[in-house]
């Protein structure tokens, strides 16, 4: 006798959605634990860097001082202080120069002989590599106050060190030529960076792409054209960023000539240091510094699609 089977139970389908579930409170949980690491980071962006931007901006809006009736009850006068500024010739003249301070020590002088230094270092070893490297670091890292007064010691009209060299005394560099005294500091100050960024940046450069070049004829000038500069555009455009915008904002000119002389010298950083703090008118001040954070922002734009676009 044929024995008769029953047909097969059909299997039990699972849901998925415990599955779904799980997957989706452990994405919660994730965040959550991103959300500890980077609330830190965020609180302290939040209290030195957002509360003091948008402290400025309201003082910009009043007619703060610090001293007399204005400090004790300050008015709201709108954008009185912000029309001032942009109708001030003080202000447009502090610009110019501001931007003949970024353009000959950041754009021109740090760029030019932090990439020059890079490239002569590139393939040498020993002592002579590390002495430069030393001096130049040193120069960078030093406190402002501690360079300065070498500097004003180095260009002083009666007992300079550079006067007695050239044995020309009594030549006033910091009074006869105080722009580009300020312009010659910066670059000897701040090459020091982008040295060491062109120098991991040229590591990066495929020796057998230089050897074919050579093996090709090309020069010195068309090897760096054709192939160093397109393998480190991106480094050089952010290097240009960071020193412009900090050349931009720099104080350290006023160590050595104080704005003079007659305002020769007075970059924006030290028009805002006279406005707010020598004479007092915070809320003035206030709203040039808005001023200059937005012409920083319109740069920092600017160099930030040059360095996303694909030409």
């Amino acid at each position: 006798m044929a024995q008769v089977t029953s047909p097969p139970e059909p299997a039990e389908v699972v849901s998925p959605a415990p599955a779904r579930r799980y997957s989706s409170d452990a994405a919660g949980l994730g965040r959550l634990r991103a959300g500890a690491f980077v609330a830190p980071a965020l609180a302290l962006i939040a209290v030195f860097l957002v509360f003091p931007a948008l402290w400025v901006i309201y003082l910009g809006l009043t007619n703060y001082r610090l001293t007399g009736v204005a400090a004790a009850e300050p008015q709201f006068v709108g954008l009185d202080n912000f029309v001032k500024a942009l109708t001030d010739p003080e202000f447009w003249d502090s610009t110019w120069l501001t931007f003949q301070f970024v353009l000959g020590s950041a754009v021109i002088g740090q760029v030019v002989l932090g990439f020059t230094l890079a490239w002569m270092l590139k393939d040498r070893r020993g002592t002579l590599k590390s002495v430069v490297e030393g001096l130049v670091i040193l120069a960078w890292i030093l406190p402002s106050a501690v360079v300065s007064f070498l500097w004003v010691a180095l260009l002083d009209r009666d007992a300079g060190t550079l006067n007695a060299l050239l044995g020309i005394p009594g030549f006033a560099w910091l009074l006869d030529y105080p722009m580009l005294s300020i312009i010659i500091f910066n670059t000897w100050r701040g090459t020091a960076f982008s040295m060491m960024l062109y120098g991991a940046a040229l590591g990066n450069v495929p020796p057998s792409h230089l050897e074919s070049a050579r093996l090709a004829g090309a020069s010195g000038w068309q090897q760096l054209r054709d192939v160093v500069f397109p393998h480190i555009r991106g480094h050089i455009l952010t290097n240009l960023l960071l020193i412009s915008l900090w050349t931009f904002n720099d104080f350290s000119p006023f160590l050595l000539t104080a704005g003079g002389p007659d305002g020769k010298s007075e970059v924006l950083a030290v028009h805002v240091y006279k406005v707010a703090l020598q004479n007092g008118d915070l809320g003035y001040g206030a709203a040039i510094s808005t001023v200059i954070l937005l012409i920083n922002l319109v740069v920092a734009v600017f160099y930030l699609r040059l360095l996303r676009s694909k030409k």
